[in-house]
């Protein structure tokens, strides 16, 4: 059976930001799984100027049937005006933690 997990990549500008965007979509259901990553430069064209900007990078895990709600609710409770979100689909993984992100998202 082929996984339903998605992988999804948001940028986002400080800690405090990434802990609540990670609470509210773990608190929803809507990721099973938050990792943030500080540290994160990030170079990259805006309103026709190349820019600079220490980020944090988060790492959600979730599953293809939430995207809908997901990325609606990243949308909406981001900062910035565009905000990345990309998502990538898991063809492989441990089925033990495939299982888990399924579970935990019920």
């Amino acid at each position: 059976m082929k996984s339903q997990a998605l992988l999804v990549f948001v940028t986002t500008p400080n800690r405090a930001a990434s802990e609540k965007l990670a609470k509210l979509l773990v608190g929803r259901k809507l990721a099973a799984c938050v990792n943030t990553l500080p540290g994160a430069r990030s170079l990259y064209w805006w309103k026709g100027k190349i820019q600079k900007a220490k980020e944090e990078l988060l790492i959600i895990k979730s599953q293809k049937s939430l995207w809908p709600q997901l990325s609606k609710a990243i949308r909406e409770n981001h900062a910035y005006e565009v905000c990345e979100i990309l998502a990538l689909p898991v063809d492989l993984g441990n089925p033990a933690y495939l299982k888990w992100i399924d579970e935990s998202l019920r």
